[in-house]
């Protein structure tokens, strides 16, 4: 059995052993890179979209690696250690993810807590707060009043319709029905883009990945279906996890990058920051992405709720 199989049969183990998954891990190791960006502008495809141009997160050497030890020998006689480095896949990536993110205990709160920092420091972090009942509340989205947290005329969306919690957690677990369910789903064409329309699942399995607060064996079933998606490539390790990118949808000339960290299932930096509303951000640089639930919700102009 190779390790991409080994990885894929932890799939369809709820426990699969400490010793493998330990063992699948040990195949990513993490390396830092710099970047750094430029100015910004607005664009608009499809539903409503942001466009911040930059200089994308480029991993320097070799993607993340294997390593083999061999019998070698060195000047000395003594037996050494060589090191021979295997290519980690996009594929091997994200189903690693996917372990990890059906492992995850589940968390609780008042509110899904969601920041968005864009690699340009002069533009301040977009937030929302979005409570179990569908009630969302936003500070720096455009149209806000800058650093005014105001409540949002829309709650959560996923390709083109409202999605409430409930929604959420009745989405199926198994991967190809999951994406089955995305084809099928309805929404407002003016809110969706032209992939979307079409029925390709991608923007929508990264919407579930990425800000949504999806339930874990969902989460699961989403990093698997993206898994399948063809042309998916990891471009290197760096700073939080593995650099992949993914043919984007809407633009054969473009790829969609995101930094993933496997070990906690999340997309930590993406350059397409698809939003709980249904809106997206698009830079030539990176949107770090932190979700947590919380128990606190700033004031608003009108007070707490």
């Amino acid at each position: 059995m190779n390790d991409l199989e080994e990885v894929a049969g932890l799939l369809a183990k709820r426990e699969p052993s400490e010793e493998v998954v330990a063992r699948s891990r040990s195949r990513l190791q993490h390396r830092t890179r710099d970047h750094r960006t430029l100015g910004h502008r607005m664009r608009s495809r499809g539903r409503v979209r942001w466009f911040m141009p930059g200089l994308a997160l480029v991993a320097a050497g070799a993607a993340a690696a294997v390593v083999i030890a061999t019998g070698a020998v060195t000047n000395g006689g003594a037996p050494a250690h060589v090191v021979a480095v295997a290519p980690v896949s996009g594929k091997e990536v994200l189903l690693m993810a996917a372990v990890s993110a059906e492992r995850t205990p589940p968390s609780s709160g008042t509110y899904w807590h969601v920041t968005a920092k864009w690699s340009d420091s002069e533009i301040p972090p977009m937030e929302s707060w979005t409570s179990r009942d569908g009630k969302r509340w936003t500070r720096n989205e455009p149209g806000d009043t800058p650093g005014t947290v105001v409540p949002a005329s829309i709650s959560l969306r996923l390709k083109g319709a409202d999605v409430s919690f409930d929604d959420l957690e009745k989405l199926p677990t198994d991967p190809e029905a999951l994406k089955a369910w995305i084809v099928q789903r309805k929404g407002n064409p003016d809110d969706m883009s032209t992939s979307e329309i079409q029925g390709d699942p991608t923007l929508t399995l990264l919407a579930l990945i990425t800000e949504l607060p999806t339930p874990a064996e969902v989460r699961s079933a989403a990093f698997r279906a993206l898994a399948a998606t063809s042309g998916v490539e990891n471009t290197g390790a760096v700073e939080g996890g593995q650099a992949l990118r993914i043919p984007d949808p809407d633009d054969p000339d473009s790829w969609i990058q995101m930094v993933v960290d496997p070990e906690t299932a999340r997309v930590v930096r993406t350059n397409l920051f698809l939003t709980g509303n249904g809106s997206s951000g698009h830079t030539d640089g990176y949107i770090a992405v932190t979700t947590d639930w919380t128990d606190e919700l700033p004031a608003t102009p009108k007070g707490r709720p």
